[in-house]
């Protein structure tokens, strides 16, 4: 299966999943993740309808925009990992959204830098809802209190939340992971006093599942562009 036929139906089993929750499917965007694929590939899934696309670097993600030249331009592209304080730098103004803010030290970090800028960044507080010590996020436990942090930050607009679902042989294991997201979301929202439309959760394995459980954004790869390449 190529990429437009991948793209074609991870779409079709978004709508779906959103017809099955009462949704509209309109009020989910995918996002097709080519991290550790060549620039030709991020093209090809641009050429066959793909607006928004996610990369977990910044150095890939800038190699790509480069290499798409004019093409990048008309593409939103999502940070969609971990980022250290040094390559805050990097950013300038390239991204639509930042999924992966987890601590404070990052927060602040963003924060001086976009102020000296002259910017503002849309960002997502990342939450390790499975508790996993190989994963980044902040705990549940810790996010009102980063969440209070972020929005403090006048460079930054707090958009929701994101979490990357522990890996489950059955995608509807992946459901009390989800929904403990959206709960998390809107206490914190109502914590906040202000809404917290995104919630950015559901990858290849489990985002219809995602979608039934409130996702706003679904981070698809493999489902769209097949296997990676380990090299």
């Amino acid at each position: 299966m190529g990429i437009a036929e991948g793209l074609a139906s991870v779409r079709s089993e978004i709508a779906a999943a959103a017809r099955r929750a009462g949704r509209d499917p309109a009020s989910v965007t995918l996002i097709a993740v080519s991290k550790g694929f060549p620039a030709a590939a991020a093209a090809a899934a641009a050429a066959a309808g793909a607006v928004d696309l996610g990369e977990n670097r910044v150095q890939e993600a800038l190699e790509k925009m480069e290499a798409l030249g004019e093409g990048a331009l008309a593409i939103r592209w999502h940070l969609i990992g971990r980022l250290q304080t040094n390559k805050v730098r990097l950013l300038q103004g390239r991204f639509t959204l930042f999924h992966a803010l987890d601590r404070a030290e990052l927060a602040d970090a963003l924060q001086r830098r976009l102020t000296a800028e002259g910017r503002r960044l849309p960002v997502l507080m990342e939450v390790n809802v499975g508790g996993e010590t190989t994963k980044a996020g902040t705990t549940a436990a810790d996010a009102p209190a980063l969440a209070r942090r972020i929005a403090a930050c006048d460079a930054l607009e707090l958009r929701g939340l994101m979490t990357v679902a522990p890996p489950v042989p059955d995608p509807e294991a992946a459901r009390p992971f989800f929904s403990e997201l959206r709960r998390l979301r809107d206490r914190i929202a109502a914590d906040l006093g202000r809404p917290l439309p995104e919630l950015s959760m559901g990858m290849s394995g489990d985002y219809p599942v995602a979608v039934e459980e409130g996702a706003t954004l679904v981070r698809v790869g493999r489902a769209i562009f097949g296997e990676r390449n380990p090299a």
